[in-house]
């Protein structure tokens, strides 16, 4: 089957309008949060919310980024059965890592740990469920429930005077709400079906997908842990304040990346998938070209007025957030670019160079970090991740765009 440009930018529009929607009442609720919350509860939900991402995206194995290349339906309930039970079990580990968490840091706040982790990997497996039937409008619908629905509950938790605890809980709440919208499609025997999959089919597509746990979760993991340590780094060198400007300044920043970056990701892959060579190396082409168009003003607005903007948006005690801003500006314009690119290796059956590629961009991330802390405190630090992150993104996209060998169909491999 070959990719057809102008299905590709229906889908694309499409979920860039739910998630248009979905990113601009967070934008508009910034700056009563930040009024709400002080610098150092930003800096205890960033810290929390680092550890639980790191955990959430492997809390389904990356079984569910095969669903959008299973063969038929029987193989994609089956692959969605073997999900749930997977996220089950990963959701039962975290409450010991919760306890253990909430002993270091003493704060109540890490007992949403395991709940936070289910809700994450649910609403990312439904997303991919829906994906794969191109049922776009539920997945853009559950993107405005859960973005839009986490800014409005934190900001009922910040009236309610719940510390980070209003930060932590409003997200929670509103991904476990975002499920309401994949009623649909309903697996093949319908969604019980799921509970009485055979051990033996399980094993079946275990195998069949077995490069998804065995080189794609550590590629995962290691980017979530990017971020991870990167807290840590920040809060030994700087202290939590620096974190919350921190994390407020990539919440922000990297907000875009995530809606705009899922929304071009889940309509390319598909077609990624089963697209003939050329058509799929000229997609991916299209994409960067797309994105850098978009992300080179962004970045020249942020150099320009990043510290002023902050202070003006969300309060004078957030400028050193807005200095943050420019100086992480180009690592953002590059990561802008490169969000919806992840896709391109799993869809062309390249992950273990993707990993291995990841694995040299986050060596990369936390060298600069934490040079430049050393050196030059914390905007040092975002200056060179910037420098630093830059150079191995524009090799990133020499990459992609020259590949050779692409995969006729890459789902029917």
């Amino acid at each position: 089957m070959h990719s057809r440009p102008d299905g590709l930018l229906k889908a694309t529009l499409t979920l860039l309008a739910g998630g248009a929607v979905a990113q601009a009442i967070p934008l508009l609720l910034g700056p009563w949060l930040t009024r709400l919350y002080t610098p150092d509860e930003f800096g205890h939900y960033t810290a929390f919310a680092a550890l639980a991402a790191n955990v959430a995206v492997i809390a389904c194995a990356r079984y569910d980024f095969a669903l959008p290349l299973a063969r038929d339906e029987d193989e994609a309930r089956d692959l969605m059965a073997l999900c749930l039970r997977v996220l089950a079990a990963v959701t039962l580990c975290c409450v010991p890592l919760a306890w253990i968490a909430g002993e270091v840091f003493g704060l109540a706040l890490w007992a949403w740990l395991p709940v936070a982790v289910a809700a994450a990997g649910l609403v990312q497996c439904l997303t991919l469920w829906a994906t794969r039937a191109q049922h776009f409008r539920r997945v853009s619908g559950s993107r405005v429930t859960q973005y839009g629905g986490a800014a409005v509950l934190q900001v009922a938790g910040g009236v309610a005077h719940l510390g980070p605890a209003g930060l932590v809980g409003g997200p929670v709440v509103a991904a476990l709400a975002a499920c309401a919208w994949f009623t649909g499609p309903v697996p093949k025997g319908g969604w019980r079906a799921l509970l009485h999959t055979p051990r033996a089919a399980l094993a079946a597509v275990a195998r069949r997908h077995r490069e998804f746990p065995l080189l794609n979760t550590p590629h995962a993991f290691a980017g979530a842990l990017q971020d991870t340590l990167a807290v840590v780094l920040l809060v030994a060198w700087t202290g939590e304040a620096a974190a919350g400007f921190w994390g407020l300044a990539l919440r922000y920043l990297k907000a875009p990346a995530t809606l705009v970056g899922s929304a071009v990701s889940q309509a390319l892959y598909p077609k990624l998938a089963h697209a003939a060579p050329d058509d799929a190396r000229r997609a991916v082409r299209q994409v960067m070209g797309m994105l850098a168009a978009i992300a080179v003003p962004l970045v020249l607005v942020l150099v320009i007025t990043g510290p002023s903007l902050f202070a003006w948006l969300f309060g004078e005690r957030w400028r050193p957030a807005g200095e943050l801003a420019r100086a992480l500006a180009p690592y953002i314009g590059a990561h802008f670019v490169a969000a919806p690119l992840a896709v391109v290796t799993l869809a062309w059956r390249a992950q273990g160079w993707a990993l291995r590629f990841s694995l040299v961009g986050q060596a990369v991330f936390l060298a600069a970090l934490a040079a430049g802390l050393h050196f030059g405190g914390l905007l040092g630090g975002a200056w060179a991740v910037s420098a630093g992150m830059t150079l191995y993104f524009g090799a990133y996209f020499w990459c992609l765009a020259t590949w050779k060998e692409v995969p006729h169909g890459a789902a029917a491999a």
